[in-house]
């Protein structure tokens, strides 16, 4: 089968297109810059083809999924700056992206959207995520729907920030009460998902939850991360009414002064305080996913090799 994939060169993008090449599908990608080093070392890899092009440009997708036979569609952001922003990338991108599909006689569109995605969501993210998963429900395509709880793996950026910060800081900071519960996913059974919908016709029309076999706090994930790593440190926890002024700074400074989405947004601490758990066995029987425990799997990357900065790239608006 050939496959178009939108955000691969992102976290999950990456792990997608090694699970599709596992499984000998052929590959086209969607990239803004086609010599880029990355996307040259992944055309290399997996002898995949480019398409040069952008969700925000319908232009640039009108041939892109021709001779295609599916979509995996994962752009996405988690904070904004100018065009970058949710509405433009998880809405407008979507529909660009399905406008192409049907046009190309697509069989199949697997969308990532984002566990606490509802129709009366108080995050605009989450509100943007559910206006898409809209459009992909009434695209008239055969269409599998994830939702994601939080994501970890080798070249996450969550679990990764608070074991570096745990070398040079003796605290690790928390956004309010850090009692919120997550049930984080393993990246690569989030690909497995993805790649296995595709030959699984029950899977069609399906919204189905990926998330993983254990619940935790976000105080208690700090501490699984800390006691991987061997290390003592104190949660600080910061009040709301605090972070919410931190962030509604770090908004106007990064996209004015810097021309970048901030590190941390008002969007993200109303997040950050709502419970993200999900219905896991669905998505796990029917697609027959493995259950990764949070502590084996972060221990597979954090104790086999130092954790190096993240490339200057690594932005929180960068299209993934």
């Amino acid at each position: 089968m050939k496959v178009f994939v939108t955000g691969a060169t992102g976290f999950v993008g990456q792990e997608v297109l090694h699970r599709l090449h596992q499984a000998h599908h052929s590959i086209r990608i969607l990239a803004r810059s086609r010599n880029s080093p990355l996307v040259r070392r992944l055309q290399a890899e997996y002898r995949l083809e480019v398409q040069d092009g952008d969700v925000l440009r319908p232009e640039s997708l009108t041939q892109a999924m021709n001779e295609t036979q599916a979509v995996i569609h994962l752009v996405g952001i988690i904070s904004q700056a100018a065009e970058n922003a949710f509405e433009n990338i998880h809405l407008r991108g979507t529909q660009n992206v399905l406008a192409a599909a049907k046009q190309a006689g697509v069989q199949h569109f697997a969308h990532m959207s984002a566990l606490g995605t509802r129709p009366n969501a108080v995050s605009l993210y989450h509100q943007t995520k559910w206006a898409a998963e809209e459009e992909v429900r009434r695209s008239g395509l055969p269409y599998t729907i994830f939702r994601p709880s939080l994501i970890f793996g080798p070249r996450d950026q969550f679990v990764n920030l608070f074991a570096r910060m745990s070398r040079f800081s003796p605290v690790l900071p928390v956004m309010g009460n850090g009692r919120a519960r997550f049930q984080p996913v393993a990246v690569e059974v989030v690909a497995a998902a993805f790649t296995r919908c595709l030959t699984e016709p029950a899977s069609v029309g399906l919204t189905l939850d990926l998330c993983g076999p254990e619940t935790f706090s976000f105080n208690q994930i700090l501490d699984v991360i800390l006691q991987t790593m061997g290390r003592r440190r104190l949660l600080l926890h910061i009040p709301l009414s605090i972070a919410r002024i931190q962030a509604a700074v770090l908004e106007w400074v990064f996209p004015k002064l810097l021309h970048q989405a901030p590190p941390l947004n008002r969007d993200q601490l109303v997040m950050l305080q709502e419970d993200n758990f999900g219905n896991s066995p669905p998505a796990t029987e029917l697609l027959g996913l493995p259950r990764v425990k949070f502590r084996e799997g972060i221990q597979e990357y954090l104790a086999r090799r130092p954790l190096r900065p993240l490339p200057a790239s690594s932005t929180a608006n960068r299209r993934e």
